[in-house]
């Protein structure tokens, strides 16, 4: 149910009826139970003969007594939904202190009457009935109001934002949805006010009271966005603005939209909706062209790149798919849900690692791919600068058997997922990364120069923090303020690049089929982003208040780590492509000798866990690795 219906429920039961309306309202009743015994025939004759002066002494005693003991008692603090018998004893005492001063002043301005007694428990059982029935009634209809308000839970009143070409397809899309009503549409162009789009009536809003007055009048629960792009520009005010009022803020995926969304109608917008930029455009036909019929293989299939590379890959018409990763589990799932996703995909999954070249061996002699697209790596910063050892085998020493075997089996074209922090690393696992791009570099070029034998072309692709990917800041702040918090944030200053994992994988297909062989890849990773800024985005968009509900707590950099990400594709370290968000890297080129001496030495170093020795020599082989924050900060060269 969404909060500003319970919203809505409250305006109607304390907003309309607050404490001083409430008092009033009982005050009212027991005055009106008092003017009923006088004007209803109950007063005797010699009631009468007092006359005006009995009269007036009667309803001023009934005003001031049932004012004072309703604030003594303190019964317009009652919740009027919520009373209960106590509450009833409470409005019984009040009304019995009500007539007893009655009765004291009745007894001192006009004397004893006969049937004052009696006058006077009548107007007690007179008020008492119309207080607890008028109580009850409202009680009554209030349940009425809140079960058709639930109602609406059943099928959710959403405003459409915009007037685009997809809006006026979701509204066709779900005319007939039995869980989404598309109320109307609203925008922030006046020049629509009053306008009419798909048959709905287009709504204005300038600002906050705008959109509460909409949502109110219309019932409405929801604004429902459908492109990215507006969710983006509308990040700092309807989305800010839907989020204070306890609206939905929807999304409708794009039919045929790849990764986890596949086949929704409508979701809650995400965290990755807001913080991305503009749509990338990618050759989608010349990359389908260029991958069809053809025999892939990808190594860290079940991880976040690699699954989705998986699911890209299964609609480009591919013969073979081939799952390449040690973790059972996270392959047992992606085998799932291809096979309930693409029944008709041939695909084979590989238990294995890649630093067992034997291994590999067997699932290249088997499979004979065309394609290998490598995103097996560790990539925890903090974990590899704790466990460098096994960066090395993994990461570099593991990529080199990778390569090799493309160049054993005639692959056509081996692609590697590379990492920003690769550039000037400052880390065991940037570091590691970098000599994995040097291997396969120095390789390619070897066999472009005639120096190796072999045809197997090598494209490197490096880009940035991926938003949602497993381990990422994105799931572990979910998780954080799943639990209540708190979140916590290394540096209140420190940013990020991001991009999601949908326009990464599209980003490094596109880079496989330009003319980048041997090239390092970069990719345009917009602005950077605040960490501090995402962490209070994502608590606002759980519907929670930073500071109130969910706190945040600064714990320092992490060992190795950067405050700020380097930019990858500056005109002064890249040059470019025919794609504007795909650049080349400029960086300094070895001879496959000085690559295969490293894997070699690093590799002893690493299986003997030699790790000064191993820092000490990726240091040599990488000038540029300059710790930061790390214990490995003594083996930096000086001077």
């Amino acid at each position: 149910m969404s909060f500003h219906l319970d919203k809505q429920i409250g305006k109607f039961s304390s907003k309309y009826l607050d404490v001083k309306t409430v008092l009033v309202m009982d005050v009212f009743l027991s005055i009106l139970a008092s003017a009923l015994i006088a004007f209803g025939g109950t007063f005797t004759d010699s009631f009468y003969t007092v006359g005006l002066r009995y009269w007036l002494v009667w309803m001023l005693s009934s005003l001031l007594s049932s004012l004072v003991m309703f604030l003594a008692v303190r019964t317009y603090a009652i919740i009027i939904r919520h009373t209960t018998f106590k509450d009833l004893v409470k409005f019984a005492i009040a009304l019995t202190g009500k007539e007893v001063m009655m009765l004291v002043s009745l007894l001192a301005f006009v004397g004893m009457d006969g049937v004052l007694v009696m006058l006077l428990s009548l107007d007690l059982l007179l008020s008492m009935l119309l207080i607890v029935g008028v109580r009850l009634v409202m009680i009554y209809t209030y349940d009425i109001y809140k079960s058709k308000v639930r109602e609406l839970q059943k099928c959710r009143r959403v405003l459409v934002y915009g007037t685009s070409d997809k809006s006026e397809s979701a509204i066709s899309r779900f005319k007939n949805s039995a869980h989404y009503e598309l109320i109307g549409v609203i925008s922030p162009d006046s020049s629509l006010k009053y306008a009419k789009f798909a048959n709905k009536s287009v709504y204005y809003f300038k600002d906050a009271k705008d959109v509460d007055r909409l949502a109110l009048t219309l019932s409405a629960t929801g604004v429902l966005f459908t492109r990215k792009e507006d969710a983006r520009l509308e990040n700092e005010r309807l989305v800010k603005i839907c989020f204070d009022l306890g609206l939905k803020v929807l999304y409708v995926p794009e039919v045929g939209e790849l990764g986890e969304d596949r086949g929704v109608g409508i979701r809650d917008v995400k965290i990755e909706d807001l913080l991305g930029r503009d749509e990338i455009k990618v050759s989608m036909d010349e990359i389908k062209a260029g991958f069809s019929g053809k025999t892939v293989m990808v190594t860290g299939a079940a991880g976040s790149i690699g699954s989705e590379l998986c699911r890209q890959l299964a609609t480009f018409g591919i013969s073979k798919l081939v799952l390449f990763d040690n973790a059972e589990t996270p392959t047992h799932n992606l085998r799932l849900e291809l096979e309930d996703t693409f029944p008709e995909l041939d695909f084979a999954p590989i238990i294995g690692d890649v630093r067992s070249p034997q291994r590999l061996d067997y699932a290249f002699r088997r499979f004979r791919p065309d394609v290998v697209f490598h995103a097996a790596a560790y990539k925890h910063v903090p974990l590899m600068e704790e466990n460098p050892c096994e960066a090395v085998l993994v990461n570099f020493v593991g990529t080199s058997y990778v390569a090799d075997k493309c160049i054993e089996y005639g692959v056509e074209k081996m692609v590697m997922i590379s990492t920003d922090k690769a550039v000037n690393p400052t880390n065991v696992m940037g570091c590691s990364k970098r000599l994995a791009e040097i291997y396969v570099q120095s390789l390619g070029l070897a066999i472009e120069q005639g120096q190796h034998e072999g045809h197997t072309r090598f494209v490197t692709t490096r880009f940035g923090n991926v938003l949602g990917s497993n381990g990422s800041v994105i799931p572990r702040f979910r998780e954080q303020i799943r639990k209540g918090g708190p979140v916590t944030v290394t540096h209140p200053d420190i940013t990020r690049f991001f991009m999601t994992i949908p326009e990464a994988c599209r980003l490094v297909m596109e880079a496989v089929i330009m003319d980048t062989a041997n090239r390092i890849c970069v990719f345009d990773m917009g602005d950077p982003v605040k960490i501090d800024t995402l962490a209070r985005r994502m608590i606002e968009l759980s519907g929670l208040t930073v500071d109130r509900d969910i706190k945040i707590e600064y714990t320092g950099l992490r060992p190795g780590e950067k405050l700020y990400e380097e930019v990858l594709s500056n005109v002064e370290n890249t040059e470019p492509t025919k794609h504007g968000r795909i650049r080349v890297a400029k960086v300094r080129t070895y001879s496959y000798a000085e690559a295969q001496d490293a894997v070699h030495r690093l590799g002893t170093l690493a299986r003997e866990v030699e790790i000064p020795a191993m820092v000490k020599l990726m240091k040599q082989v990488v000038p540029e690795f300059i710790s930061k924050n790390s214990k490995f900060s003594e083996y930096d060269h000086k001077g």
